[in-house]
């Protein structure tokens, strides 16, 4: 039984706040070697998604992908019908990705040089490069697993706080897939 990702990034957390109690951060020496090891993390998760990009683009998997995209909570809109390709998709699921590696970049950034934290270099360095590769694309297009079962296109929205917010699940049932088509709502078309 493999453990959930969340529960495997808190036993991370906890073990690496111990260990980042014992490290010198106060030399030089250890703390330029953590600002490195951070760096190189972040190019490794860098060269990941341009990796992943180059496949998505020599795969050019022109396949339609039809669901129903929830309303964003509290909005009052209807959910929204889309009809896209799976190199669309996956394009813009890589676009997100690039997006938050680069938020958690610019935060590690503020809180270590304007606020002097050292402690979060070293656990940044290892929980987004986790992350990475337990990405759906990467899995895809990187480990070679099959688009099928939990891989299916489109993927469910990320669980907690995040995916209540967007307003639940993507429906790709035959028949809320209809219902939003017959409404006129979106229908989004990427090509």
């Amino acid at each position: 039984m493999a453990l959930n990702p969340q529960v495997t990034n808190l036993i991370i957390i906890l073990a690496f706040m111990q260990i980042s109690k014992k490290i010198p951060f106060e030399d030089p020496n250890v703390l330029t070697g953590v600002r490195a090891l951070y760096i190189v993390s972040n190019i490794i998760i860098a060269s990941i998604y341009f990796y992943v990009q180059t496949q998505i683009n020599k795969k050019n998997d022109m396949t339609v992908v039809k669901y129903v995209e929830p309303a964003p909570m509290g909005s009052g809109e209807e959910p929204k019908f889309v009809a896209t390709t799976v190199k669309a998709y996956d394009q813009q699921q890589l676009k997100t990705l690039y997006k938050g590696q680069l938020m958690g970049v610019g935060m590690m950034a503020v809180m270590h040089i304007y606020f002097k934290y050292t402690n979060p270099l070293l656990i940044q360095s290892i929980i987004p490069l986790k992350g990475a590769f337990e990405g759906n694309l990467v899995k895809i297009h990187l480990l070679g697993q099959s688009a099928t079962g939990d891989l299916a296109r489109p993927w469910k929205a990320a669980g907690g706080f995040m995916g209540a917010m967007q307003g639940g699940e993507i429906k790709t049932d035959k028949k809320s897939i209809e219902a939003a088509e017959r409404a006129g709502r979106g229908g989004v078309k990427d090509e």
